[in-house]
C-alpha cells in the first residue's frame, strides 16, 4: 500500500471514528427521532389500510347493484321467453353474460381486497405494538441515562466537596499553627522585656527572702501580734 493509501485509510478511520462519537453522544436524541420515524410509517400505514377499505366497499357496493341487476334482467329475459321473444330474450341475456362478467371481476376485487386488508391488519397491529415496546423502552433507558448523569453530576460534586473540605482543614490547620507561632512569639517577648528591665531578676530575688519587702508582711504580723499581747 501506497503513503498516499495510507494517508486516505487514516483519514477515512478518522471520520469513521468521529462519526461514531457524533452518534454516541446523540444516541437519545437518535432513538427518539427513529421512534418518530416508525410512528410516522405506521400512520401511513393505517391510512393506507383505510383506503384499502374504502376501495373494498366501493367494490363491494358495486357488486351487490351488479347482482341486483343481473337479477333484474334475468327476469327480463323470461318476460322474453314468455312472450316468445327469443331475439330479445337472447339480447337479455348477452346483456346478463357482461353483467356477470363485470360481477366476477368485482367480486375478484373484493377478495383479493380482503386478504390483503387481513394482512395488512396484522402488520399493522404488530407494528403498532412494536412501536409501542419501543416508547416503553426508550422512556427506561432516558430515566437510566437521566440517573445516570446526576449521578455522575453527584460524584463529581462530591469529590469537589472533599476537595475542598480537605482544602479548607488545611487551611485551618495553618491558621491554628501561626496563632500557636504567634503565641509563642507573645510569651518569648514578655521573658526578654522582663530580663531587660531586671524586673525578671528582682522576681526571683524577692521569692528568694533576699530583697527588701521579701518579708515585710510577715514584720507587719509579728508587730500586730506583739501589740496585741502588751
Amino acid at each position: 500500500m501506497s503513503i498516499f493509501s495510507k494517508i486516505v485509510t487514516a483519514i477515512r478511520g478518522g471520520a469513521s471514528e468521529a462519526g461514531e462519537a457524533i452518534v454516541d453522544a446523540n444516541l437519545v436524541r437518535i432513538m427518539d427521532q427513529e421512534i418518530r420515524d416508525s410512528k410516522a410509517s405506521v400512520e401511513k400505514a393505517r391510512r393506507g389500510l383505510a383506503d384499502l377499505m374504502a376501495e373494498e366497499v366501493g367494490y363491494q357496493r358495486k357488486a351487490t347493484e351488479l347482482s341486483d341487476k343481473i337479477s333484474e334482467y334475468e327476469g327480463y329475459a323470461v318476460q322474453a321467453l314468455d312472450k316468445g321473444d327469443e331475439t330479445l330474450a337472447l339480447e337479455v341475456a348477452e346483456k346478463i353474460a357482461d353483467l356477470s362478467n363485470e360481477l366476477e371481476y368485482n367480486q375478484g376485487a373484493v377478495t383479493q381486497l380482503n386478504n390483503t386488508i387481513a394482512t395488512q391488519k396484522n402488520f399493522l397491529k404488530t407494528s403498532e405494538r412494536k412501536v409501542k415496546d419501543f416508547e416503553r423502552e426508550a422512556k427506561m433507558v432516558k430515566t437510566t441515562e437521566n440517573v445516570q448523569k446526576t449521578s455522575a453530576a453527584l460524584s463529581t460534586n462530591f469529590t469537589a466537596t472533599g476537595s475542598k473540605m480537605n482544602s479548607a482543614r488545611e487551611s485551618l490547620d495553618r491558621i491554628k499553627a501561626r496563632q500557636r507561632q504567634n503565641e509563642d512569639r507573645l510569651i518569648a517577648g514578655e521573658k526578654l522585656a522582663a530580663e531587660s528591665t531586671g524586673s525578671n531578676l528582682e522576681a526571683k530575688l524577692a521569692a528568694s527572702g533576699i530583697t527588701e519587702g521579701s518579708g515585710k508582711a510577715g514584720d507587719i504580723l509579728a508587730k500586730l501580734k506583739a501589740k496585741q499581747n502588751k
